[in-house]
């Protein structure tokens, strides 16, 4: 694609690191036919393509954004099919990255809609805000429908459809503090505690380190550490976004200094698309982008982890068959797409892959509370290529895809990790338990 930045905007090494990218696209299409919301609603402009055009537009002009490209770039996913379908090797995750936060920084939203993305950034980053806020819900819970008919508060009416009908206690093991194995050790990892993880599925984290402890393996729930910018980020709020790397960096920098880290683990893959960004994201802060890119490098996901060690077999055989629902930011985002396969296989469950896997479920964040109508639309899709497999359970690696997979299928889905948990030793997985009794 060619461009026409002048020299002096050239100087501003975002705007150079943009015009890089969009010069790498040579308008072949191919995403288009892997693109959720132009599958979805047939407009050039909500494919990457038509997105790519609309960006090289504002920013080579270098005016202020507009309604038409935030409408449109608002409906972006940032799932990265395009990127894994992309021959020319377009970088548009961090293209989409700069136009949203050139977006915040230039264009007023209307009222609701700036009231209602302050909230989600005030709240869900922050697990005690979170909790009081899932537990309040109940409260607002007989206006849904008056909430979906009123200008405005669509958002306020999805986040209450979502919203889990009780909230689990809170867990000892999101609680600083360092867990070691009994037998000996034979690595020493730290874990990301996350924000809305841990107040939803705790379970999650708690079978990680159960499974890690079983397989000797030392680990870390650091002080300090918090949300890893996510969410925000992916809101355009850039510099609360950093502002929550370079905490965690802190952290997890003091952990390595003091007593070393093979690997960060993370169970959440949307949070792991971020991690593995740090670098990038802090490489034009001089006192954060070594310590950045170091954080960077150790970040593993669970499954990703686990495929490193030599496991024994398995304790007890799986004896189910799973549809494995392979997350956005895992199979784009991360490229894994092996290791959770091989995992449950190894552990003795029969894995079956949905058909049309490569597209998003619609959760992606905050989307599915900001794009309800869209992300309804992508999640029945996926329930009936899921339930489509005859499965008995439904498994992925994103706390995202859980909750919003959930609201639409009446099969049980779980962590990955838990499954593999419960093959080697731990506890059956509680969704797994409670499906049993409202069956009986």
């Amino acid at each position: 694609m060619q461009t026409n930045f002048t020299s002096e905007q050239l100087r501003d090494p975002v705007i150079a690191e943009s015009e890089k990218i969009l010069r790498k696209c040579v308008h072949c299409g191919f995403c288009t036919a892997t693109c959720p919301t132009y599958v979805t609603l047939g407009n050039e402009l909500d494919s990457p393509r038509g997105r790519i055009y609309l960006i090289k537009d504002m920013l080579e002009n270098g005016r202020a954004a507009d309604e038409q490209i935030v409408k449109h770039i608002d409906r972006c996913l940032s799932c990265l099919a395009c990127v894994t379908t992309c021959p020319s090797g377009v970088d548009y995750m961090h293209l989409v990255d700069h136009a949203r936060a050139h977006i915040e920084k230039t264009y007023r939203r209307p009222l609701m809609n700036r009231l209602t993305r302050a909230l989600l950034a005030f709240v869900l980053p922050y697990p005690a805000r979170f909790r009081a806020a899932l537990s309040a819900a109940k409260l607002g819970r007989p206006f849904t429908r008056l909430f979906r008919v009123i200008p405005g508060l669509k958002p306020v009416a999805a986040m209450l459809d979502i919203a889990p009908r009780s909230v689990p206690a809170r867990s000892a093991f999101a609680e600083a503090g360092t867990h070691r194995p009994d037998a000996a050790t034979r690595g020493r990892v730290a874990i990301l505690t996350g924000c809305a993880q841990p107040v939803l599925k705790p379970g999650i984290n708690e079978a990680t380190i159960r499974l890690l402890n079983r397989f000797g393996i030392e680990v870390v729930v650091p002080k300090g550490e918090g949300c890893c910018g996510s969410l925000v980020h992916h809101m355009g709020r850039e510099e609360q976004a950093l502002d929550e790397a370079r905490r965690n960096v802190d952290v997890w920098t003091r952990e390595i200094d003091n007593g070393g880290l093979d690997a960060i683990i993370i169970t959440a893959s949307g949070c792991g698309t971020t991690i593995k960004d740090y670098g990038h994201m802090l490489r034009l802060d001089p006192a954060y982008r070594d310590k950045a890119a170091k954080v960077s490098v150790l970040a593993r996901d669970i499954t990703e982890y686990l495929a490193e060690l030599d496991l024994p077999a398995p304790e007890r055989p799986g004896g189910l068959t799973v549809a494995y629902h392979s997350a956005c930011s895992m199979q784009h985002g991360q490229k894994i797409t092996r290791q959770p396969k091989a995992l449950l296989v190894r552990a003795g469950f029969t894995v079956k892959e949905p058909a049309e896997g490569h597209l998003c479920c619609g959760s992606a964040g905050t989307y599915n509370i900001m794009q309800s109508e869209i992300a309804q639309r992508l999640r029945d899709r996926k329930v009936k290529n899921i339930e489509a497999t005859g499965a008995d359970v439904i498994a992925t690696g994103n706390i995202g895809c859980i909750t919003q997979i959930a609201s639409g299928s009446k099969l049980p889905i779980v962590h990955t990790v838990e499954l593999i948990d419960w093959a080697y030793g731990g506890p059956k997985p509680a969704d797994l338990t409670i499906t049993e009794k409202d069956a009986a």
